[in-house]
Formats: C-alpha cells, sequence, structure tokens
C-alpha cells in the first residue's frame, strides 16, 4: 500500500508513518538485544563484552549501508512526489544496481582488514577471539543486510511504512530462536548470535521482495528500466554516498569511544554495552522519526510543497521534543532496572556503570531529537554534503570528550561523548535547516498550493535545482 504525502496533515501524516517504523527498528534492535541477552547469560561477560565491541564495527560497516541505501530512494520518493513513475522505476533498478556493486565490495573489505582493526582498537585479549568471529559472520552476511534496507526503503520511498515492519517482525522472533539453538543447542558462542542475525535478516529481504513482486505493481521493473543512467546514479550517490558517509562519521567517533573504553578493562565495557542496548530502544523513536522526515521531505520537495516541509519541521519537533522529555525523565530514574536482563556476574557493579552511562544520555534526548529530525529531513529535501558537515561536528565532539575522558581515565567522561556530539550537531542543523529554506525561496522553487497539482515541467524544474 503506497500513500501520498503530499496531502493531508503533516503532523498525523508524519506520526501514522513514523509509528511501524518506530516499532519496526525496536523489534530490529531485539536482534542484537537477544544477542546481548542470550550470549551475557549463557555464555558470559566475556562474551558479552565481546558482542558489545563489534557493535561500532557492526555500526560503521552496517551504518555506511543502511545510509547509502536510504539516500538512492530519496530519488524514488521524490519521483513519486513529483507523479513521474517510469522515472521512478529508473531510481529503484539503479539503486540495485549500485548497492550490489558496494556490498560485493564491502565484503571483501572488510573480511580482509577485521583482524587489524580490532587490534587497532585496543580489544581485551579475553575477548579478541570471540569478537573476531562474531564480527566475520556479520562482514560476511553484507548482502543480506543490504536486500532488507534497500527494498525497505524503496517501500517507504513510495509510502508504505507498514510491511517492512511486517516482515521484519516476523524476522526478529526467528533471530530469538535461532539465537536459542545456535547458543545453548550447538554451543556455538558468540558467533552463533551472529549467524542468527544474518540469516533472519536475510528472510526479512527476501520476504520483501516477495511483497515487492505480488503486491506493488508501481514497482515492477521494466526491461528498459534497467539501462544504465549514468546522470541519474550520479545524482543518486550525490545523496546516498553523503548520507553513508554520515553514519560511518559517526561510527568512527564511537569506535574512538570504543578504544578508550576498552582500556578499562572488560567490566566497563559490558556495563557500557548493556547501557547502550537499553538507550537503543528508547531512541529507536528519533531514528523512526527521522525516516519518515526523510520520506516526508523528498515527496514534498518533489511535488514543490515547500510549505508543508516547514510545517513538517515544525510538527516533527514537536512530537520528537515532547518524546524526549518523557524517555528522559523514566531512563533517567529507573533505566537501570534493566540491567539485570544482560547479566549474570557482578550485577551490582555493572548496574553502576549502566546507570552513570543512562543519566548522562538521558539530559541530552532533546538534542538527539533535534539531530534526527533535522538531518535527516534536509537529506530528503536532497541536500547530502550538508548534513554530513554535522556529522564531523559529531565525529569532533564525541572523540575529542572520549580522548580527554581516556587520559583522565574517567568512565563518566566517556559516557559524556555522545551528548557533547548532539549538542554540536544539533546547533549546526537548525542553522543549515533555516539557510536552506531561504535559498530556495530566493532560487524561486515553485509551490504548489493545497489542492492544485503541480504541473510536471514545475516538478522538473524543482529536482533540476534540488540535484
Amino acid at each position: 500500500m503506497t500513500r501520498d504525502m503530499t496531502t493531508g496533515r503533516p503532523a498525523k501524516m508524519i506520526f501514522h508513518f513514523t509509528l511501524p517504523i518506530f516499532i519496526g527498528n525496536v523489534f530490529q534492535q531485539f536482534y542484537s538485544m537477544a544477542d546481548t541477552i542470550i550470549v551475557g547469560k549463557f555464555v558470559g561477560n566475556s562474551a558479552l563484552a565481546a558482542v558489545g565491541a563489534c557493535g561500532t564495527l557492526m555500526f560503521l560497516i552496517l551504518g555506511f549501508l543502511i545510509g547509502m541505501t536510504a539516500g538512492f530512494t530519496v530519488v524514488t520518493a521524490q519521483h513519486y512526489g513529483a507523479g513521474n513513475q517510469t522515472a521512478m522505476r529508473k531510481s529503484v533498478a539503479s539503486a540495485m544496481l549500485l548497492s550490489a556493486a558496494v556490498s560485493v565490495l564491502f565484503t571483501v573489505l572488510s573480511m580482509l582488514m577485521m583482524k587489524n582493526v580490532l587490534r587497532w582498537m585496543n580489544t581485551p585479549k579475553d575477548m579478541f577471539g570471540q569478537a573476531y568471529g562474531y564480527i566475520m559472520v556479520i562482514c560476511g552476511g553484507i548482502a543480506a543486510q543490504v536486500l532488507y534496507n534497500l527494498l525497505a526503503s524503496v517501500l517507504r520511498a513510495v509510502g508504505d511504512s507498514k510491511r517492512p515492519l511486517y516482515f521484519l517482525c516476523l524476522s526478529a522472533v526467528l533471530n530469538v530462536i535461532l539465537d536459542l539453538l545456535f547458543i545453548i543447542v550447538f554451543h556455538m558462542g558468540a558467533k552463533g548470535a551472529a549467524y542468527a542475525t544474518v540469516i533472519s535478516q536475510g528472510i526479512s529481504g527476501f520476504l520483501c521482495l516477495v511483497y515487492i513482486v505480488k503486491k506493488v505493481p508501481e514497482l515492477h521493473l521494466q526491461k528498459e528500466d534497467w539501462r544504465i543512467d549514468w546522470d541519474l546514479a550520479r545524482w543518486q550517490m550525490k545523496i546516498g554516498f553523503p548520507m553513508a558517509f554520515q553514519y560511518s562519521i559517526t561510527a568512527i567517533g564511537t569506535i574512538v569511544v570504543q578504544s578508550a573504553l576498552n582500556m578499562l578493562g572488560s567490566v566497563a565495557v559490558a556495563g557500557f554495552s548493556a547501557a547502550t542496548k537499553i538507550e537503543q530502544i528508547v531512541t529507536q523513536a528519533y531514528v523512526a522519526l527521522g525516516t519518515a522526515m526523510s520520506t516526508y521531505c523528498a515527496q514534498n520537495a518533489g511535488a514543490g510543497r515547500i510549505d508543508r516541509i516547514r510545517r513538517g519541521f515544525a510538527s516533527a519537533s514537536w512530537m520528537g521534543g515532547v518524546y524526549a522529555i518523557v524517555t528522559g525523565i523514566l531512563v533517567f530514574f529507573a533505566g537501570k532496572s534493566m540491567t539485570i536482563l544482560f547479566v549474570s556476574e557482578n550485577v551490582s557493579q555493572i548496574t553502576a556503570y549502566v546507570d552513570t552511562f543512562l543519566r548522562c544520555s538521558a539530559v541530552s534526548f532533546i538534542f538527539l531529537s533535534i539531530v534526527n529530525v533535522f538531518r535527516n529531513g534536509i537529506q530528503g529535501m536532497g541536500y547530502g554534503i550538508m548534513p554530513m558537515t554535522a556529522g564531523i561536528a559529531e565525529l569532533v565532539g564525541r572523540s575529542g570528550a572520549a580522548l580527554i575522558a581516556s587520559h583522565f581515565g574517567s568512565y563518566m567522561g566517556i559516557c559524556l561523548a555522545s551528548p557533547a556530539a548532539w549538542v554540536l550537531a544539533a546547533g549546526l542543523l537548525i542553522v543549515m535547516y533555516y539557510w536552506i529554506i531561504r535559498q530556495c525561496q530566493m532560487n524561486g522553487m515553485p509551490v504548489q498550493t493545497a489542492g492544485e497539482q503541480l504541473p510536471m515541467a514545475a516538478s522538473s524544474q524543482i529536482l533540476h535545482i534540488l540535484r
């Protein structure tokens, strides 16, 4: 079921589009959360720390690919908003070809370099073997991760945020079952958790493909759609690669944090890892809201509805702000109570580490909300490079705080690294947003009023400006 987001109340459209993505993202977190809980309970704290230490590397690799596929399909959403079905199909075929090429390249490079990367990160010897086994399986399954994220992004580009949720929920259940099978029955350790994740993600991608073939005729590609259009490919790369690098820049900062953290020992790493899992469940709402804003702004930019884009930013900012206050209070005072889900040894010591991390994050959720809403919204309008500079600010803030904290051996300082990054990036993105809106108005971008059908020539003019 496709959805046109160029009509209707912006707040209602964004909320209804965000909700399934949020639920899906939470279920997606269950992939890694199930890994963490089952590994921590049935293998031990060393294995838990190994899985946690690989989290930043997974974010670096998979985050790049997720950002890339989302960026490629911004063009799809823009053409859908403009009503150009032929160009929309061509953009889908081009995105598939580009994604396939990058997947092969990343699989080979990541598997060749991983052992040296783990050494560079100061991975403790008592968890090196398990960390290496875990991350190598994840790298070998990159194609499965890309399949789901690309097809889910395509469906969202045409306004369908529910079907990716359904497939992901089914896959999350399968992931838990496979975790239990591989870890408890077959005694595969951390590596078994990685196999469960890759297999589950691949199945969710396959289900997306089957659904598109059977139920979404707008996305049925013709032979001529597969002809390479280098102008289109360059346009997609202009948006997709900056979005991908945005994720990678953030991931590099978290790797610096992880390297500083590793020097404090496996108990601190285990506490930090457990706290990160708790935080990620809560903060998936911001990720979902950002994803919704990307699609919303892309469709409305294609349709020339700059007025609706401005209203969308206002609505999303209010939604994110209210959620940040409510969840911030809950996490600040009660978040540590979830620690028991992840550990069976040194519970009181690890709980103290978890509590410190969550309190530092909870008071900064409002800035994380701003970062996700404005960064993704700006990217949805077709601007790739500018939001990436905000990512550089994140890198500076996160890495700087982590290195200073590492020098003084301060765990709390390491916990403040991400909040410092969010504050810097939020300020830059707000300035960028107002500059972009002003530039669109100065460039004479045509604006459709409610109830009017924008001529195809005007839609082409808009997309030319955005390119």
